[in-house]
């Protein structure tokens, strides 16, 4: 019985300190201008890599290095990032070659996937996506709702709780998404700094989240 208490007792105070930790990662906080910042991108098939593409040509050379993201089976979108980099690169005659890199995960869950079998592959993903982030160690996470970005926001903001580095998170839904959230913008509307949308009706609905209109 004593046992049973010590043990019960002890996952209480891990809890706490669990949910102490969250709230210091997630609370919000000064920036701090730096010169360069590091910069991981999810990209997904189809228009999510799209229009995270148009919104990077909006960003300066200080988002330096990129990193992408992309599912292991999305040929299409290494192939857009690819000629995205090479076009920016001969845009600015400074830039000698462009300092991005192209990383791989499983994909997270598929079109119509069931919702158990969607957990398990997200699981499958986030055991891939923890040892990749923690290698990039980036300054700032970007993404606009492919199924990937849940298990790479997840491990970037296990990053900040284990205390190893803390990581912006900024999340821009898409603009398709009009009067409902897709289902990665509800999971990562509470875990992100930053949830951008762009069109009124969802600033309405979430009042925490952050409109500037058509970014893309």
């Amino acid at each position: 019985m004593g046992g049973a208490l010590i043990l019960a007792a002890a996952g209480a105070a891990l809890a706490v300190l669990l949910a102490v930790r969250l709230w210091v990662v997630l609370r919000p906080r000064a920036a701090v201008p730096r010169r360069s910042l590091s910069l991981l991108v999810v990209a997904g098939s189809g228009g999510h890599t799209t229009e995270i593409l148009r919104l990077l040509e909006t960003l300066s050379d200080a988002y330096s290095p990129r990193h992408y993201v992309i599912a292991d089976t999305d040929d299409m979108s290494a192939h857009k990032i690819n000629s995205f980099e090479l076009s920016r690169a001969d845009r600015n005659p400074s830039t000698t070659l462009p300092e991005y890199h192209i990383h791989r995960v499983p994909r997270s869950r598929e079109v119509q996937q069931s919702w158990p079998s969607s957990a398990l592959s997200t699981l499958y993903s986030l055991w891939f996506s923890f040892p990749l982030t923690h290698r990039v160690k980036p300054d700032l996470v970007l993404c606009n709702g492919p199924g990937t970005c849940v298990p790479i926001c997840i491990s970037a903001l296990l990053l900040g709780i284990l205390g190893i580095k803390k990581v912006i998170i900024v999340y821009v839904e898409s603009i398709c998404r009009v009067e409902h959230l897709s289902l990665s913008g509800k999971i990562l509307f509470h875990l992100s700094d930053y949830f951008i949308v762009q069109w009124p009706a969802l600033k309405e609905k979430y009042p925490k989240s952050v409109y500037l209109g058509r970014i893309v």
